[in-house]
C-alpha cells in the first residue's frame, strides 16, 4: 500500500513540476516581449533626439553658406556607403525589407545577418550621418530594423519565438517612432507579416504598449503632425478624393518601381559599373540631392517633417513643386543606399503633391488636400492602404476625414498596383531571402 501511495505522490509531483515549468516559460516569454518593448521605446526616443539634432546642425550650416550642400552632401553620401559596406553590411536603405526577410528566414544565423545589435547601432549612426549631410531620408523605417534587432537579441535563447519577436519589435518601432500604437499594430498585420499568428498577437500588442509608454514617459503625449479638424463638405471636396488617389498612386507606384529596378540591378555596362562602384555612385546621388535642394530653396533636405506640418497648419511656405522635388531627392537618397527610411519623406512629398492638386480645387480646404495627398502617395509607395490611413489619422487626430482617407487609399492602392505589381518592401525583402539569386539580390538597399 505504501508503494502505491509513493508512486501516486511521485506522479503528482512530476505533473506539478511540468506545470510550473510551463507557467515559468510563459511568464518568461511575456517578460521578454515587455522588456524588449521598453528597450525599443527608449532606443526610438534616443534616435529621435539624435536625428533632430543632426537636421538642426545641417540647417545651421546652410544658414551660414547655402552652397555648402554641394560639398557636404556628396561627401556625406560617399562616407555613409563606405562605412555601411565596410562595417555594417545589410544596414543600407530603410531596414524594413531586412526585418521582413529576417522574419521569413528559417535559421538563426541567416536572421542574424539582417537583425542584430551591431546592425541596430550602425543603423542609428549612419542614418544620423545621412541627416547630418542633408539626405532626404527618415528615421521611422530604420527604427523598425532597430526594434526588430533588439527584440531578436532579447529572444536569442528561444529560436522558435524569433519570428514573433521580430514582428513585435518592428511593430513597436513604428508605434514609438510616430507615437501611433494603433498604426504599429496594423503595420505588423498588413506589412510585416501579411498575416498575424494568434499566439503572437497578444505579446506583440504588449510590446507595442511597452514601447509607447516608454516613448510617452520621455517625450510626453504628442501628435506627430499636430491636430487638424477639417472635413469635406462639398462636391468639389469629394471630387478631390479620386484626383489625389489617382495621382498619388501613380507617382508612388513609379517611385517603388524605380527602387526595385535599381535594387535588382540595371542591365548592361551601366549596371556592372554601379555594382562595382557603390561609393562613387553614392557621391553622384548626393550631388543630385544637393542640386534638388538648391532648386527647392533648401526645403527638401532631411525628413520633410517641418514642411509637411507647416502645410497642414497653414504656417509654412514651400515652393510650388515641392512635392516633386522631394520625390526626386528621396529617390536619389534611397537608390544611393544611404541608410534611412522613406516613411517621413513619402508623407512630406505626399503633402506637397496634395497642396499642389489643391490649386485645381480652390473651394476645398488646403489641409484636407494635404491629408489626401499624404495618404494617397504613401499608399502608392508602400501599397499598405490600411496602414496609410490609420497612421495619418492617428498622427493628426482628425476623425472626420477617415472615410475620405480610406477612399483615397483604396484608389491609390489600385493605381499603384498597375505600375508596380508588388509592394516595395516585400519586393526588396526577396533579395535578402535569396542572396544567391542575382535577379532578386538588392544591390544597395
Amino acid at each position: 500500500m505504501s508503494w502505491v501511495k509513493r508512486a501516486s505522490w511521485n506522479g503528482w509531483s512530476r505533473r506539478r513540476q511540468r506545470v510550473a515549468r510551463v507557467l515559468a516559460g510563459r511568464w518568461r516569454r511575456r517578460l521578454i516581449f515587455l522588456l524588449g518593448g521598453v528597450g525599443v521605446g527608449a532606443a526610438a526616443v534616443a534616435f529621435t533626439k539624435l536625428a533632430d539634432l543632426a537636421q538642426l546642425e545641417f540647417s545651421r550650416l546652410l544658414g551660414h553658406w547655402p552652397y555648402a550642400c554641394l560639398l557636404v552632401t556628396p561627401a556625406g553620401f560617399a562616407l555613409s556607403i563606405y562605412l555601411a559596406t565596410r562595417f555594417f553590411p545589410n544596414s543600407q536603405g530603410s531596414g524594413i525589407p531586412q526585418a521582413i526577410a529576417a522574419r521569413q528566414l528559417a535559421d538563426q544565423a541567416s536572421r542574424h545577418r539582417l537583425v542584430s545589435v551591431k546592425l541596430a547601432v550602425g543603423k542609428v549612426l549612419l542614418t544620423v550621418l545621412g541627416l547630418l549631410c542633408g539626405a532626404s531620408i527618415g528615421r521611422e523605417g530604420p527604427t523598425v530594423q532597430v526594434g526588430a534587432s533588439l527584440m531578436f537579441a532579447a529572444g536569442r535563447m528561444s529560436p522558435r519565438r524569433q519570428p514573433g519577436l521580430i514582428l513585435a519589435g518592428a511593430s513597436a518601432g513604428v508605434a514609438a517612432a510616430f507615437n501611433t500604437p494603433l498604426a504599429g499594430i496594423v503595420f505588423g498585420i498588413e506589412e510585416m507579416g501579411r498575416s498575424f499568428e494568434a499566439r503572437t498577437s497578444g505579446l506583440a500588442i504588449a510590446a507595442v504598449i511597452a514601447a509607447g509608454v516608454t516613448s510617452l514617459a520621455f517625450l510626453g503625449d504628442y501628435l506627430y503632425f499636430g491636430t487638424t479638424a477639417v472635413s469635406l463638405a462639398s462636391v468639389a471636396g469629394w471630387l478631390a478624393v479620386p484626383a489625389c488617389g489617382i495621382l498619388g498612386g501613380l507617382l508612388g507606384g513609379l517611385f517603388s518601381r524605380c527602387l526595385v529596378l535599381f535594387a535588382r540591378g540595371l542591365p548592361g555596362r551601366l549596371g556592372r559599373w554601379l555594382k562595382a562602384n557603390p561609393v562613387a555612385f553614392a557621391l553622384l546621388c548626393g550631388l543630385g540631392v544637393a542640386l534638388c535642394g538648391l532648386a527647392s530653396g533648401g526645403s527638401i533636405f532631411g525628413t520633410g517633417y517641418a514642411q509637411a506640418r507647416g502645410l497642414l497648419e497653414g504656417t509654412g511656405t514651400v515652393p510650388a513643386f515641392f512635392g516633386f522635388w522631394k520625390l526626386a531627392a528621396t529617390v536619389l537618397s534611397t537608390i544611393s543606399g544611404v541608410p534611412g527610411g522613406i516613411f517621413s519623406p513619402s508623407l512630406s512629398a505626399g503633402a506637397g503633391i496634395g497642396a499642389g492638386v489643391g490649386h485645381f480645387f480652390p473651394g476645398v480646404p488646403v489641409d484636407a488636400m494635404v491629408l489626401l495627398g499624404m495618404v494617397s502617395y504613401f499608399t502608392g509607395v508602400v501599397q499598405a492602404p490600411i496602414t496609410a490611413f490609420v497612421i495619418v489619422t492617428e498622427m493628426t487626430n482628425d476623425h472626420a476625414m477617415v472615410v475620405p482617407l480610406m477612399a483615397a487609399a483604396l484608389i491609390a492602392h489600385g493605381v499603384s498596383r498597375l505600375v508596380c505589381k508588388e509592394g516595395v518592401y516585400h519586393a526588396l525583402a526577396a533579395g535578402y531571402r535569396h542572396p544567391g539569386d542575382s535577379s532578386r539580390t538588392p544591390v544597395r538597399f
